[in-house]
């Protein structure tokens, strides 16, 4: 066996349908698993291990990040990546960490996990105060009471529950989105529909376009597909189109993930001449576009634009939407539209993961929709997710420290701060979590760009009062560590003249 120092070295298969990233953290798993890497050893720096492997450095680094997020190292600048955790399985049982292959996609951050008292700015959720529980009752009961309650408990279509399908597939006739070739399919969430989409869609070694950053939950999807990753960079007005243009002219990309409203993380809005260009650029290359627009009611201020598939005079686009921003995320209801072939796969694979979605909730949300409940409450949640964006932009502006960037949405659930270098909102944050605050770190959201100064704040969720005290929090770490910083870059010795 050839090793690496006193590490045996992995042996990694390029060929393979499993990423290699996915292969390393797989092979030092076991070692630390087994006990051959005890607690305290240190790993190689990631910079040599590349270069002993002839790997990517940021190959090394996900792998790294990986084996973090399981707990297994913990990794310290200046000084490496430590074991920190592991144990060989009991001899009575089995081994389960060899007998299950690892997943591609990492583990929930400690963030979302924050305890009672904690002002969480890390998820992407409306707020429960805010919800009209009595009028969504009243709806219950209604659908409870109604004659064809025996059948909404019964199995129904893959589909989804027939009688709001129809609703859908009206008003998405009525709005535009949905043209005569195309159809509908009911998902539980958007999630589940990006993972339908990718099933059909995407086989191992596919290279596909996302977003950078881009929403963990859609990048972990499309790595445990084996799909091949290319992170196309997210500005103030949206992804780069024009970077979309040249990626497609030196490969071929079998889809583009997108979401053109209010995108998740950075809160950034595609303009007109965007959208119309990335319909022209994936029409010319063969690309399928997918577009996540479940942001898009929740614009606060400024007309709405056109979506890409109403710009899309084919009809090729597949349009992801979902109930869960604009009421209740708990119920799971989303919905796919696009090309009858297109979604008849889809249709099939829901039947085999799920036979179909919960058919209680869809019953009652069409009914909240048709009593006017549904109306009454969007409203509702714009109202207040203007005066949260607006406390959001006001406590950033008044309580980070000078040379910090944020985006400035005009909807949606999130803004994304760049810290001045070199700050890191990683390491930042077990800090912020003694302080009772917590928050996403930029690099859950990266692709091939880590941006360890950057994070995400989910405002929608939290009221004005405590967004402001908890940015004042975070304000005050952040400063306390750049002027630490500082100080200390001030007190380095000038390198001798000789």
């Amino acid at each position: 066996m050839l090793f690496i120092g006193v590490i045996p070295r992995p042996q990694l298969d390029p060929q393979s349908e499993v990423p290699l990233y996915h292969q390393l953290c797989r092979h030092f798993t076991e070692l630390i698993r087994s006990g051959s890497l005890k607690h305290g050893e240190r790993l190689p720096p990631t910079r040599e291990l590349a270069g002993l492997l002839g790997l990517n450095r940021t190959t090394v680094s996900a792998a790294y990040e990986r084996l973090e997020s399981d707990g297994l190292i913990t990794g310290h600048v200046g000084r490496g990546s430590f074991v920190t955790g592991g144990e060989a399985a009991p001899a009575a049982g089995l081994n389960w960490d060899a007998i299950l292959d690892a997943s591609h996609a990492a583990s929930a951050p400690e963030s979302l996990k924050a305890g009672a008292g904690t002002i969480s700015f890390a998820v992407s959720r409306p707020s429960e105060e805010l919800f009209p529980l009595n009028d969504f009752r009243a709806s219950c009961d209604a659908v409870m009471a109604g004659p064809d309650f025996a059948s909404v408990l019964q199995l129904g279509s893959p589909g989804g529950y027939e009688p709001l399908r129809q609703y859908l597939i009206e008003e998405s006739r009525q709005e535009g989105v949905l043209r005569p070739t195309d159809d509908l399919l009911i998902t539980s969430g958007c999630q589940q529909a990006l993972d339908l989409v990718r099933r059909v869609l995407v086989q191992p070694a596919d290279k596909v376009l996302v977003e950078e950053p881009v929403y963990s939950g859609l990048k972990n999807l499309f790595l445990e597909s084996g799909a091949d990753l290319t992170g196309i960079p997210v500005h103030a007005n949206g992804v780069d189109a024009a970077q979309i243009e040249r990626a497609t002219l030196k490969a071929r990309f079998k889809a583009l993930v997108v979401t053109p409203n209010f995108q998740n993380p950075t809160g950034a809005t595609l303009g007109r001449e965007d959208r119309e260009a990335i319909v022209r650029v994936a029409h010319n290359a063969g690309t399928v576009v997918i577009e996540n627009d479940i942001y898009g009611p929740l614009r606060y201020e400024g007309e709405s634009l056109p979506t890409i598939k109403q710009l899309d005079e084919t009809g090729d686009g597949i349009l992801l939407r979902s109930f869960s921003k604009i009421s209740f995320p708990g119920l799971r209801v989303g919905w796919a539209i696009g090309p009858r072939a297109f979604i008849a796969r889809m249709m099939e694979a829901k039947q085999l993961s799920d036979l179909h979605s919960d058919q209680l909730s869809q019953a009652t949300l069409l009914h909240f929709a048709k009593s006017g409940g549904l109306e009454a409450h969007h409203a509702r949640i714009l109202r207040a997710g203007a005066e949260r964006l607006k406390a959001a932009i006001a406590a950033c502006g008044r309580y980070l420290p000078a040379g910090t960037r944020f985006t400035r949405p005009r909807g949606g659930m999130n803004l994304w701060v760049r810290l001045p270098s070199p700050l890191d909102a990683g390491e930042l944050l077990p800090r912020a979590h003694r302080e009772g605050v917590s928050y996403l770190p930029g690099k859950y959201f990266a692709i091939t760009r880590p941006e360890t100064g950057s994070l995400r704040l989910s405002f929608a969720g939290v009221d004005p009062a405590h967004i402001d005290r908890g940015v004042k929090i975070l304000g005050e770490i952040f400063s306390t560590e750049w002027e630490r910083q500082l100080t200390s870059r001030n007190r380095e010795p000038a390198p001798a003249m000789v």
